[in-house]
């Protein structure tokens, strides 16, 4: 089972552009959320950042399944290695 990414992200932000396009780039999928649009993934963004909406948020489920991970603004290794966990 390959490993899935929601991406949490605001079309005005520069870093979640960043993000998708070393993501594109290396091939990994992912589903993009406007928190702008979306009141809940906004709660859910907010939750795991302490109250803040932080984007890009990403929710990482690994490959082979399991609990998945919360990362804030993570780096491109950091979410291959997310995804790998």
């Amino acid at each position: 089972m390959p490993g899935t990414i929601t991406m949490y992200s605001t079309t005005w932000c520069g870093y979640c552009r960043r993000l998708k396009s070393q993501l594109d780039r290396e091939g990994i999928g992912y589903t993009e959320v406007n928190i702008e649009e979306d009141p809940a993934s906004a709660d859910f963004v907010e939750k795991v950042n302490n109250g803040n909406q932080v984007v890009p948020t990403l929710l990482v489920v690994p490959v082979g399944g399991g609990e998945g991970v919360a990362l804030t603004n993570p780096s491109l290794a950091q979410v291959k290695a997310a995804l790998a966990a």
